[in-house]
Protein backbone atom coordinates (compact mmCIF):
# COMPACT_ATOMS: atom_id res chain seq x y z
CA UNK A 1 0.00 0.00 0.00
CA UNK A 2 1.41 3.37 -1.20
CA UNK A 3 1.57 6.49 1.48
CA UNK A 4 -0.60 8.30 -1.11
CA UNK A 5 -3.52 5.27 -0.84
CA UNK A 6 -2.88 5.25 2.97
CA UNK A 7 -3.69 9.08 3.66
CA UNK A 8 -6.52 8.73 1.51
CA UNK A 9 -8.22 5.92 3.95
CA UNK A 10 -6.90 8.04 7.16
CA UNK A 11 -9.27 10.43 5.64
CA UNK A 12 -11.83 8.51 5.16
CA UNK A 13 -11.25 7.35 8.47
CA UNK A 14 -11.68 10.99 10.42
CA UNK A 15 -15.56 11.12 9.87
CA UNK A 16 -16.18 7.50 11.13
CA UNK A 17 -16.52 6.79 14.89
CA UNK A 18 -15.02 3.59 16.68
CA UNK A 19 -17.74 0.15 16.85
CA UNK A 20 -15.78 -1.72 18.62
CA UNK A 21 -13.91 -1.38 22.36
CA UNK A 22 -10.62 -3.82 23.55
CA UNK A 23 -10.95 -3.85 27.36
CA UNK A 24 -9.27 -5.91 29.93
CA UNK A 25 -10.80 -9.30 27.94
CA UNK A 26 -8.45 -8.23 25.48
CA UNK A 27 -8.34 -10.40 21.97
CA UNK A 28 -10.34 -13.67 21.51
CA UNK A 29 -11.83 -15.72 18.95
CA UNK A 30 -15.60 -13.68 19.31
CA UNK A 31 -13.77 -9.99 18.84
CA UNK A 32 -12.13 -11.82 16.01
CA UNK A 33 -15.39 -13.06 14.17
CA UNK A 34 -17.07 -9.73 14.63
CA UNK A 35 -13.96 -7.72 13.27
CA UNK A 36 -14.19 -9.88 10.54
CA UNK A 37 -17.67 -9.49 9.91
CA UNK A 38 -17.28 -5.60 10.20
CA UNK A 39 -14.31 -5.77 7.91
CA UNK A 40 -16.23 -7.48 5.27
CA UNK A 41 -19.30 -4.87 5.49
CA UNK A 42 -17.41 -1.71 6.06
CA UNK A 43 -13.77 -2.18 4.63
CA UNK A 44 -12.71 0.22 7.40
CA UNK A 45 -13.25 0.41 10.52
CA UNK A 46 -12.09 2.07 14.07
CA UNK A 47 -11.55 0.24 17.50
CA UNK A 48 -10.78 1.97 20.81
CA UNK A 49 -8.55 0.10 22.99
CA UNK A 50 -9.67 1.02 26.57
CA UNK A 51 -6.96 1.43 29.49
CA UNK A 52 -7.97 -1.80 31.36
CA UNK A 53 -6.54 -3.26 27.75
CA UNK A 54 -3.87 -5.75 28.61
CA UNK A 55 -1.62 -4.55 26.02
CA UNK A 56 -0.95 -0.93 24.12
CA UNK A 57 -3.01 -0.29 21.20
CA UNK A 58 0.21 -0.46 18.99
CA UNK A 59 0.27 -4.35 19.83
CA UNK A 60 -3.02 -4.76 19.69
CA UNK A 61 -3.12 -3.33 15.87
CA UNK A 62 -0.25 -6.03 15.21
CA UNK A 63 -1.62 -8.95 16.27
CA UNK A 64 -6.16 -8.18 15.09
CA UNK A 65 -4.32 -7.16 11.48
CA UNK A 66 -2.22 -10.76 11.21
CA UNK A 67 -5.93 -12.68 12.24
CA UNK A 68 -8.67 -10.52 10.23
CA UNK A 69 -6.31 -10.42 7.30
CA UNK A 70 -6.68 -6.51 7.55
CA UNK A 71 -3.64 -3.34 7.01
CA UNK A 72 -3.66 -1.69 10.08
CA UNK A 73 -3.65 2.07 8.29
CA UNK A 74 -2.96 4.22 11.92
CA UNK A 75 -2.50 4.03 15.24
CA UNK A 76 -3.58 7.07 17.64
CA UNK A 77 -3.31 7.16 21.06
CA UNK A 78 -5.94 4.44 21.78
CA UNK A 79 -7.65 4.09 18.17
CA UNK A 80 -6.68 1.42 15.92
CA UNK A 81 -7.99 1.92 12.26
CA UNK A 82 -8.23 -0.98 9.81
CA UNK A 83 -8.93 -2.01 6.60
CA UNK A 84 -9.15 -4.47 4.07
CA UNK A 85 -10.73 -4.23 0.65
CA UNK A 86 -13.32 -6.29 -0.65
CA UNK A 87 -12.77 -8.88 -3.31
CA UNK A 88 -15.88 -7.83 -5.32
CA UNK A 89 -18.12 -4.43 -5.15
CA UNK A 90 -16.04 -2.69 -3.08
CA UNK A 91 -16.77 0.76 -2.04
CA UNK A 92 -13.54 2.43 -1.71
CA UNK A 93 -11.69 3.17 -4.81
CA UNK A 94 -8.00 3.75 -3.88
CA UNK A 95 -6.04 6.56 -5.73
CA UNK A 96 -3.23 4.69 -8.22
Amino acid sequence: MTSKQRAYLRSLANSIDAIFQIGKNGINDNLIKQLNDALEVRELIKITVLETAPASAKDLSFEISKRTNSITIQVIGNKITLFRQKEKDSKINLPT
